[in-house]
C-alpha cells in the first residue's frame, strides 16, 4: 500500500480514485494489516502534495468513509494516524489556508469537516494565546503591551470574543505563583492578579452577555479549585471596583444564575456585597 499510495502519479484519475475508495472501504470494514498511520504519512510526499494528487485522493477517501461511518469515526482515525491537526499539510503550498481549506471541503459536499477544522484551528489558536499570555503576565509586562498583543491575535485569527475573555481569566490564573499549602497566601496572591489584570479582562468583556459568561467562568473556576473557594465574592468585587462587571450583571448572577456549581455557597458568600448594592441603589 505504501509503494501504490507513493506513485500515485502513476495511475489515472479513475484508478487514483478506485485506490481512495478502496482505502476508506478498508478503514470503514476495519481490515487488519492497514495501520492508518502509515497509511496517511505515506500520501506526504512533497512532489505528490504539490501537483495536488494527495488532495484529491484523501478528498475521495473521506467521502467514501463518511458514507458509513461518523464524523467522530474519521476523527479517531487521524488521531491515530497524528494527523489530526496537520489537515492543511494534504494541500499544495499556495491553497494551503484556512480559506482554502474551507472552500475545497464545502464544495465537496464535507462541511462537517469544514466545521471541524475551523474548531480545531480556534482550539489550537486559544491554547497558543493562552501560553504566551501566562508568560507575560507571570514576568509582569506592561498591560498595555499585553493587550496589544492579544488585540493582534484576535485580528489574525478571528477568535470568538469570548473565547478570548475565558482564555484571558485562565491565563491570569496560570501565571499566579501559588505558595504550597499556606491557603492565606494564596487568596493573596490571586486577589492581587486580579487587582493588577483585570484592566486586561476590561478592554475585551465589552457586554453584558460577556460579563455573565465571565461569572460563570469564575463560578466554576472557584468552585473546582478549593484555594479559590472562599475567594469568589472579593473576585467580583474587584472585578466591580474596576468597571469590569456591572451591577446589573451581578445582580442577575446572585438573582437568577443557573449554574450549580457551588452556587449556594457562593450566593450566602456574595449577600454582602449585593445588599450594598442594593442599598446604594436605593440612595441614588
Amino acid at each position: 500500500m505504501r509503494r501504490l499510495l507513493q506513485s500515485l502519479e502513476l495511475y489515472g484519475p479513475e484508478d487514483r480514485k478506485k485506490l481512495a475508495i478502496f482505502t476508506a472501504l478498508t478503514f470503514s470494514q476495519k481490515l487488519s494489516g492497514l495501520p492508518p498511520e502509515t497509511i496517511f504519512s505515506a500520501l506526504l510526499s512533497d512532489s505528490l502534495v504539490a501537483k495536488g494528487l494527495v488532495l484529491g485522493f484523501v478528498t475521495d477517501a473521506f467521502k467514501q468513509y463518511l458514507v458509513e461511518n461518523s464524523l467522530d469515526d474519521l476523527v479517531a482515525l487521524l488521531k491515530r494516524a497524528k494527523m489530526e491537526d496537520r489537515l492543511l499539510d494534504f494541500f499544495p503550498m499556495q491553497k494551503r489556508t484556512i480559506e482554502g481549506f474551507g472552500e475545497h471541503f464545502s464544495k465537496e459536499g464535507l462541511g462537517v469537516l469544514v466545521e471541524y477544522n475551523t474548531k480545531k484551528v480556534f482550539e489550537v489558536k486559544l491554547k497558543e494565546l493562552r501560553t504566551t499570555l501566562t508568560s507575560q503576565i507571570a514576568e509582569n509586562m506592561d498591560v498595555a503591551e499585553v493587550t496589544e498583543m492579544v488585540k493582534q491575535r484576535c485580528r489574525e485569527a478571528s477568535l470568538p470574543d469570548v473565547d478570548v475573555v475565558r482564555t484571558i481569566w485562565d491565563a491570569i490564573m496560570d501565571a499566579v505563583q501559588w505558595s504550597g499549602k499556606n491557603q492565606q497566601q494564596n487568596s493573596n496572591l490571586a486577589l492581587r492578579q486580579v487587582k493588577t489584570w483585570g484592566k486586561l479582562l476590561g478592554t475585551f468583556c465589552t457586554t453584558a452577555k460577556l460579563e455573565m459568561d465571565l461569572m460563570y467562568k469564575i463560578q466554576i473556576h472557584c468552585y473546582e479549585d478549593a484555594k479559590l473557594m472562599k475567594l469568589f465574592p472579593e473576585i467580583v468585587r474587584a472585578l466591580y471596583d474596576q468597571d469590569v462587571l456591572a451591577e446589573d450583571t451581578v445582580l442577575i448572577w446572585f438573582r437568577k444564575g443557573t449554574n450549580p456549581k457551588g452556587r449556594q455557597t457562593f450566593v450566602k458568600a456574595l449577600e454582602p456585597f449585593v445588599k450594598w448594592l442594593e442599598e446604594a441603589e436605593e440612595e441614588e
